[in-house]
């Protein structure tokens, strides 16, 4: 294994300490896991809280600041943080009007955020939950009931922060949230395994001249493993898989996202999205707003993930709304 680490079990810690170091915009409490927006949150502000394992940066830590997220719990490498995270997350940034949890459908976020829901409830802390159920790949997997959580989470982050940051109570904030991932569909494709750094080894076999089709992002398995194809089949895949679940409408406008799952060149990301670019075309689906780039990965998998959300007027106005973190500026 070959990783710029220290040593195993010092990654998280180790990788809080050069945040804290790179973001004074930040503060990071290295005890309890919990970045967050120096300076807390202003009175009356509904505040948001994610989190989940590490080894999907940006996710979610990138996403802290103005416009987005007030804080972030990070786990160990591909495990959930624990309720005790959320607790802490949930007093530093609740400035009276409640906070929205942010849960990817993995089933030890999903407890250990409801467990954290519970306790802040307990210290009169009103807590919504926001849901991100977005993967279209599989219904249920080993570490879910229900759809997998992944890069619709952004686009919820993104679009809930700026409704929170214009100052939305917490229902409304809440409710934005759960449209957003309504409107949201994902598939995902792997080139490669990734290695974590406590196995030192890739986390399955995958011949060279083959693919996972449909893979989570803790390198989970797909719908099927196929012989390697071009990109634009391997969009065509995707693309039928998404809009098959949620069909389009011609003079829909979408939000498109093409993200890289840490080990693709951004080279291939942009072959990738002119394929998808091309194909939305010619189903009379407009792109209106897009990223392209590394955002929720999977340490250093190679492949790429698409997400598509059919997005309305209200939701085009708040994703062009300011926001300034680590991962995701503009505006400002």
């Amino acid at each position: 294994m070959k990783k710029l680490i220290n040593a195993p079990e010092t990654v998280l810690g180790d990788a809080l300490a050069g945040i804290a170091a790179a973001h004074p915009e930040l503060t990071v409490d290295t005890e309890n896991k919990v970045i967050a927006r120096a300076g807390g949150n202003r009175g009356g502000k509904v505040a948001l809280v994610s989190g989940g394992g590490s080894g999907h940066e940006p996710l979610h830590g990138g996403f802290v600041g103005p416009g987005m997220l007030d804080a972030a719990c990070p786990g160990e490498v591909f495990t959930s943080p624990v309720p005790g995270q959320m607790l802490s997350a949930a007093r530093s940034v609740d400035g009276g009007a409640g906070v929205v949890f942010i849960v990817k459908n993995y089933t030890g976020d999903v407890l250990n955020f409801r467990m954290g829901a519970e306790l802040a409830a307990e210290e009169g802390i009103a807590v919504e939950t926001v849901l991100v159920d977005d993967d279209v790949a599989v219904q249920d997997s080993t570490y879910t009931a229900g759809r997998r959580g992944t890069g619709a989470t952004v686009f919820v982050e993104k679009i809930a922060g700026a409704l929170a940051e214009q100052g939305a109570d917490l229902a409304a904030v809440a409710e934005m949230g759960k449209r957003v991932n309504a409107s949201s569909r994902s598939f995902a494709v792997a080139l490669t395994a990734c290695t974590t750094p406590a196995s030192g080894k890739p986390g399955f076999e995958l011949p060279e001249d083959e693919m996972e089709v449909g893979v989570g992002i803790h390198g989970e398995p797909g719908r099927r493993r196929e012989k390697l194809r071009t990109a634009k089949e391997i969009v065509a895949t995707a693309l039928d898989a998404i809009l098959e679940d949620q069909p389009p409408a011609a003079g829909d406008e979408t939000i498109v996202m093409v993200n890289g799952l840490g080990g693709t060149p951004l080279i291939e990301l942009y072959v990738v999205f002119n394929e998808v670019a091309a194909a939305l075309a010619d189903k009379g689906v407009a792109i209106a707003r897009n990223l392209v780039g590394n955002y929720v990965t999977s340490l250093d998998m190679a492949g790429v993930s698409i997400t598509v959300c059919r997005a309305d007027a209200e939701m085009l106005s708040l994703w062009d709304a300011p926001v300034n973190t680590p991962a995701l500026r503009w505006g400002v």
